[in-house]
């Protein structure tokens, strides 16, 4: 409660106007943390199920890597030739005010077969696509791990005022208001058992006269 507020109608009325805003700041700043909490853990299991899909492509991609080793003999020549992949195109998309990145390969991610086919065989060409689905999902799971930190922190600075707001403010607000409350309503019955006391020593001095 806060004592050094002083006991009027005007700030009765200041005050019940500061809870009503408070309250409704409350329920808003629950609803964002619920939508946000939703969508991380969407995220999360888009993680989990990228995770597994990676591992399972990277699996693939080295036991036909392999089988295009014994069959070609080792393909330095051929890999050497296949340009490094380190451009990254970030933009930016809003959730409840969280800015997320959203990132892609700057090259738009087309596979792009840059060796001669006829120094390649059936095998590495299913392991060079490997390796590329791989490439692109782990730009996805980067998109999305780098979300996920970011609506927690989200989540985290949500949760702490919504529960300032419903545990501290809202509380203390009340308070205050009802401390008001009966602060004026003692000062009503004090003003009326005052005008009563003077109608009554007027009704005394009408009789003597």
């Amino acid at each position: 409660m806060n004592t050094n507020i002083s006991p009027t109608k005007g700030n009765l009325l200041a005050l019940k106007k500061s809870l009503s805003l408070a309250q409704m700041g409350y329920e808003l700043m629950d609803r964002k943390r619920n939508i946000l909490v939703r969508e991380m853990m969407r995220m999360i299991d888009k993680a989990n199920k990228l995770r597994g899909e990676i591992d399972d492509t990277y699996a693939t991609a080295y036991s036909a890597l392999q089988l295009a080793n014994i069959t070609l003999g080792v393909c330095d020549s051929i890999a050497q030739s296949t340009p490094v992949e380190d451009g990254l195109a970030i933009a930016v998309r809003s959730v409840m005010g969280v800015e997320l990145p959203a990132v892609s390969l700057a090259t738009g991610g087309d596979a792009g077969i840059c060796y001669d086919f006829s120094s390649s065989n059936a095998s590495f060409d299913e392991a060079y696509i490997c390796f590329h689905k791989v490439k692109l999902m782990l730009v996805d799971l980067a998109e999305i791990e780098n979300s996920v930190y970011r609506l927690a922190v989200a989540i985290k600075k949500t949760q702490s005022r919504a529960n300032a707001l419903k545990n501290i403010i809202i509380p203390n607000m009340a308070e205050t208001i009802a401390s008001i409350t009966e602060a004026l309503e003692e000062k009503e019955r004090e003003e009326f058992s005052r005008l009563k006391v003077i109608k009554r020593n007027k009704e005394r001095e009408a009789k003597r006269m």
